[in-house]
């Protein structure tokens, strides 16, 4: 299929490229590697009578990077965050992430502001971004704002985003340390969209005892969600004193949200998660350690 006629734009400046979405108003959306927007157009779920290119905004491209942050700009590709060394050593979790999402082909064209700004509720990056606390950068033409990841993902293909708003770049903290990180997911096939995943950080003191954790689910509710009331019992704790079992139940039994669908009830869907929740601990458990 093909989509609906629209008016192609391409933009040399973050600052045209949010005037002209500004000044078309809810007929204009963005586009960067249109791995998302261009099947919902195709398919005529979604039609917009201006389609505006962020593909020339060089800008917007690339990693930059500290030893106290990570900054990475939206149209950076998938492709690039999988094969740079800084957020491998960095960020290892999101370049773990990056295998997970589609196929190479996918890879190759979508981008991390991307798959943020599109908010899919089985997507990879937002549980990465929610679980490392990252920081989304925007523009608009009120200015520049700074997004928590734990502030911006409001649901299914939904964000703090504004409708003139541009998301620009994406910071993650530069991790240091005894740190274990995993994601788990799964999928009925390699690159399908997962039934149920999982996000884990965890830090060691010099003791062997969790000083700081986070654990995020995804594909489980509309938005990724960290599991903060679990996280918060297990600092202090050793690991003989965790059991990645009883973890995973008690992240995923209290959510309510669990969508019930071709794929499978939410019964279903809930003990999988738990049992994704407990691989991913174990892993990065193992690896603090």
């Amino acid at each position: 299929m093909k989509p609906a006629a629209f008016e192609y734009h391409a933009p040399h400046t973050p600052a045209e490229a949010v005037d002209l979405v500004s000044r078309f108003g809810d007929e204009a959306k963005f586009i960067a590697g249109g791995q998302s927007l261009m099947p919902l157009l195709n398919l005529r779920l979604a039609a917009f009578e201006h389609l505006v290119d962020l593909r020339r905004l060089t800008e917007l491209q690339g990693v930059r990077s500290d030893a106290i942050a990570v900054q990475i700009g939206a149209t950076t590709t998938h492709a690039t965050v999988g094969r740079d060394a800084d957020i491998r050593r960095l960020v290892p979790l999101l370049a773990r992430a990056t295998p997970l999402i589609g196929h190479f082909q996918i890879r190759n064209r979508g981008t991390l502001g991307g798959s943020l700004a599109h908010a899919d509720a089985a997507a990879e990056y937002p549980a990465v971004a929610m679980t490392l606390d990252a920081t989304i950068g925007t523009l608009s033409p009120r200015g520049r704002r700074s997004i928590a990841a734990s502030d911006f993902f409001r649901g299914t293909w939904t964000t703090a985003l504004d409708p003139d708003e541009l998301l620009t770049d994406i910071t993650f903290p530069a991790l240091h340390g005894r740190w274990g990180f995993a994601i788990e997911e799964f999928t009925r096939r390699s690159g399908d969209f997962a039934i149920a995943g999982a996000a884990v950080a965890v830090h060691l003191d010099d003791d062997a005892r969790i000083e700081r954790c986070a654990i995020t689910v995804f594909g489980l509710s509309p938005a990724p969600i960290r599991a903060r009331a679990v996280e918060s019992d297990l600092v202090g704790r050793t690991a003989a004193e965790t059991d990645a079992t009883d973890l995973g139940v008690a992240v995923t039994a209290p959510l309510d949200t669990v969508p019930s669908d071709i794929h499978g009830t939410a019964d279903y869907r809930r003990r999988v998660g738990a049992v994704i929740v407990a691989r991913a601990w174990a892993r990065a458990l193992k690896e603090a350690l």
